[in-house]
C-alpha cells in the first residue's frame, strides 16, 4: 500500500492500541442490524407534507412509541407524544399556553423527559454509543447520557436522577431539552434518506425542501426530470430555463424564480405586456388555499405564453443541429399553417385554438426578436449568479445521479429505455451506440460536464441536459414526445396523447425486471428495482408493488395536482433489517391539524419482502466501505506495528 498514505494514517493512529480499538470496534458494527432506509420520491415542491412524513418516518416513529409504551400510554396519549417528537416546538407551545398553573406544567415536562429517556435508548438499539453520542444534542450530552445510562440497582442515585430533571426544568431548559430529544428520535429512527427524483415544480416550496436536504443526516438523490431541468438552466440551457419557468407560470409559482431565488423577472413581464393579450389556454391553474386578484392573473397569464413562445423557438435550433435526438417531427412552428391557422401532425390536420404568435416570423419561426433574445439572456445570467440556487445546485450535483445501486436495489426515477421485446433501447450519440446501464452513464457524463462549464450553452452536453427531458430514449422522460404545445393551441385530445416507453407495461413482467437488474450487476434473486415518476392510480386499483415484487413504484402522488387521478397523497418505502413495507399516505391538510387533533396521515402498511435473516451492516453499502477501513487498518498494523 502507498507509504505516504500509511504515513498519514499512523498520525491519526499513532499507537498499536489505537489500531486494534479501531479494528475491533469496525468488525463489531459489522455484526449490527443494518439501519433503516427511507424512500420518497416526486416531492414536487410540497414542502409541508414531505416534513411530515420525514419528522414520522413514514409511521415509524409512532410505531416505535406503540412498542414501548401500549401497556402504560392510551391511544390519545400515544398520539399526543407522536405529535410531540413531531413538532416539539410548536406542541410546547400548545402545552404551555394550555396548562392551568406551574404545577401542572412541571408535572407534564417531567413526564415527557421521562418518556423521551424512555425511548431513547429502544429507537438507538442497533447503532454503538459513539453513533448515539454524535446525534444528541451538544450543549445536552452529559445529562442525557447520565439518564440514560443510569444503574440505580442499589437505589443509591434515585434522588440524583430526579434532581437532575428538577434542576433541567427549574433552569428553564426543558423546552430545549425535549426539542433536541425530539429532533434525536427523528433522526435515528431512520438511518439514510433516499429520494428518487422530482424535488422541483409544480408545489410551492422546493427551496424549502432542498434546504432540509442539504441539513439531513444522510441523504442521496436520484435525479428526476424536473430536477435535471433546473440543472439544465444553471448549467446554460436555455431552454431548460424557458421550461422552469413556463411550469411556474403554468401553476402560479413564479415567487419560486423571483423572491425565492432572485431571479428578475421584470424584463420578461415587460416583454409579456407588449405582445400578449388575455389567453384561457394559459391561464394558471388555481390555488384552493390562494386568490389572485384580475391584475395578477392577467400578468402572469401573458408571462407565460410571451416564455412558451420562446421555448418553442430554442427547441427549434438544437433538433436541427442533433439529427441523432430523432426529435424532427417536434419542429412545432414548423408545421404551422399561419394563414389557416392550423397544424398537420401524424397525417391529421388539426384546426389551432388560443393562439399566440404574434412574435413569430412564418417564414423563419425559429427566430427570436432581438427583445425575446434579450430577455433570455438576461434571465440565464440571473440564474447562474443566484448564490442560493447555487447552494441548491451544487447539492443536487453532489448528492445525486442518475440511478443508484445501493443495498442490492437499483433505484431510478424514470425507466429503463426498452423496446416492445424487452431489449435495452439504443441510442446513437457521437457516433456511437449506447443501451441500458451504458447509455445512462454516458448521459450523466454530459450532463456533469455541462454543471461544470455553464459558459458553453449550445455544446453537446448542454443539449442533452435538455434531452434528458424531453427525449424519448431519456431515462428521465420515457415517452416517445412531450405534447406541450398540442396541449395548448389544439382542442382535440387525441394530439394530447404521449406513448410511453415499452418499460412501462414491461416493467409488470418479472423476467423483464430481472434482467434489468443483471444489467446493473445486481442479484435479480435478491434486488428490487424503486421506481418514481409515474404515479400509481390506486383509486383505479392499480398496485405499486409489481412484478411479483421486483418492482416497486413509490410515485402515489405527493404532488396535489396528481391526488385527484391517484386517490391518495404518496408512497414511502421503509427497508430495515427485517424487510421492506410500503406505505400509502391520505391526503395531508396541514401541521396545524396534527397538532391539535393528533391525526396522522398513513394508511395501510404493505409487506413488500422479509428477510430470512435479519439483514446486518456487513451486507450492506455502507459494510463495503468499512470492510475496506479494516483491510486498510490490517495493512498499517503489518507495516508498522507487527514485528
Amino acid at each position: 500500500m502507498n507509504t505516504k498514505f500509511l504515513d498519514l494514517l499512523a498520525e491519526r493512529y499513532d499507537s498499536e492500541e489505537k489500531v486494534v480499538t479501531e479494528i475491533i470496534n469496525l468488525e463489531a458494527i459489522l455484526d449490527l442490524p443494518k439501519g433503516t432506509e427511507h424512500f420518497v420520491s416526486d416531492l414536487h415542491g410540497e414542502y409541508q407534507a414531505f416534513q411530515h412524513v420525514l419528522r414520522n418516518g413514514s409511521g415509524k416513529v409512532r410505531e416505535k412509541i406503540r412498542d414501548i409504551f401500549v401497556d402504560e400510554l392510551t391511544a390519545d396519549d400515544i398520539s399526543e407524544f407522536a405529535t410531540l417528537v413531531y413538532y416539539p416546538e410548536e406542541k410546547l407551545q400548545i402545552i404551555k399556553n394550555n396548562a392551568n398553573n406551574k404545577q401542572e406544567l412541571q408535572e407534564w415536562y417531567t413526564k415527557m423527559i421521562t418518556n423521551l429517556i424512555k425511548l431513547l435508548p429502544y429507537v438507538s438499539s442497533k447503532y454503538t454509543r459513539s453513533k448515539l453520542r454524535k446525534a444528541l444534542p451538544e450543549q445536552f450530552v452529559y445529562i442525557i447520557e447520565e439518564l440514560l445510562y443510569k444503574t440505580d440497582e442499589y437505589s443509591n442515585k434515585k434522588q440524583y436522577y430526579a434532581k437532575i430533571v428538577q434542576q433541567i426544568i427549574a433552569l428553564g431548559q426543558a423546552d430545549k431539552l425535549i426539542t433536541g430529544l425530539a429532533y434525536t428520535v427523528q433522526r435515528l429512527v431512520v438511518d439514510h434518506l433516499h429520494v428518487v427524483g422530482d424535488i422541483y415544480d409544480r408545489g410551492p416550496e422546493p427551496d424549502k425542501i432542498m434546504d432540509t436536504l442539504i441539513n439531513y443526516h444522510s441523504v442521496d438523490i436520484q435525479w428526476g426530470n424536473h430536477d435535471v431541468l433546473w440543472i439544465g438552466a444553471f448549467a446554460g440551457s436555455k431552454v431548460c430555463l424557458a421550461n422552469i419557468i413556463r411550469i411556474c407560470a403554468r401553476y402560479d409559482n413564479l415567487d419560486i424564480i423571483e423572491d425565492v431565488y432572485g431571479i428578475n423577472l421584470r424584463p420578461l413581464l415587460n416583454l409579456a405586456e407588449k405582445y400578449y393579450e388575455d389567453n384561457p389556454a394559459f391561464r394558471p391553474k388555481r390555488h384552493s388555499d390562494k386568490q389572485l386578484t384580475e391584475q395578477e392573473q392577467l400578468q402572469i397569464t401573458k408571462i407565460h405564453q410571451a416564455i412558451a413562445i420562446i421555448q418553442f423557438k430554442l427547441e427549434m435550433p438544437i433538433i436541427k443541429r442533433r439529427p441523432n435526438f430523432t426529435m424532427s417531427n417536434r419542429l412545432m412552428l414548423e408545421k404551422v399553417d399561419y394563414d389557416k391557422n392550423e397544424i398537420t401532425l401524424h397525417g391529421i390536420t388539426y384546426p389551432l385554438e388560443d393562439t399566440c404568435f404574434g412574435t413569430i416570423n412564418p417564414k423563419q419561426p425559429d427566430q427570436l426578436l432581438e427583445e425575446e433574445r434579450q430577455v433570455i439572456d438576461k434571465l440565464l445570467f440571473s440564474v447562474q449568479h443566484s448564490e442560493k440556487l447555487a447552494r441548491h445546485m451544487n447539492f443536487l450535483m453532489k448528492k445525486g445521479s442518475l440511478y443508484l445501486r445501493y443495498n442490492g436495489n437499483l433505484l431510478i426515477h424514470g425507466c429503463i429505455p426498452l423496446d416492445e421485446q424487452g431489449n435495452m433501447d439504443q441510442m446513437i450519440i457521437e457516433n456511437k451506440t449506447y443501451a441500458g446501464r451504458e447509455l445512462l452513464d454516458v448521459f450523466e457524463q454530459h450532463l456533469r460536464y455541462a454543471f461544470a462549464h455553464p459558459e458553453e450553452t449550445d455544446d453537446l452536453a448542454t443539449d442533452i441536459a435538455w434531452y434528458l427531458w424531453t427525449g424519448e430514449y431519456s431515462s428521465l422522460f420515457g415517452k416517445k414526445e412531450m405534447t406541450t404545445f398540442e396541449r395548448y393551441f389544439i382542442k382535440d385530445k387525441k394530439a394530447h396523447k404521449e406513448v410511453k416507453n415499452p418499460y412501462y407495461y414491461l416493467r409488470e413482467n418479472e423476467e423483464i425486471c430481472r434482467q434489468i437488474l443483471s444489467e446493473f450487476d445486481l442479484n435479480p434473486d435478491q434486488g428490487h428495482i424503486i421506481n418514481g415518476h409515474t404515479p400509481v392510480k390506486e383509486i383505479d386499483g392499480e398496485n405499486p408493488i409489481k412484478a411479483n415484487g421486483k418492482m416497486i413504484v413509490i410515485d402515489g402522488g405527493f404532488s396535489k395536482a396528481y391526488q385527484s387521478t391517484t386517490g391518495i397523497a404518496g408512497y414511502t418505502l421503509l427497508y430495515n433489517s427485517f424487510g421492506m413495507q410500503l406505505v400509502a399516505h391520505k391526503h395531508f391538510n396541514s401541521k396545524e391539524e396534527v397538532l391539535l387533533n393528533g391525526t396522522d396521515v398513513l394508511s395501510v402498511k404493505r409487506l413488500v419482502d422479509e428477510e430470512l435473516e435479519r439483514k446486518k451492516v456487513l451486507e450492506t453499502n455502507v459494510g463495503e466501505e468499512l470492510l475496506q477501513e479494516v483491510s486498510t487498518l490490517n495493512s498499517l498494523m503489518q507495516d508498522r506495528y507487527v514485528k
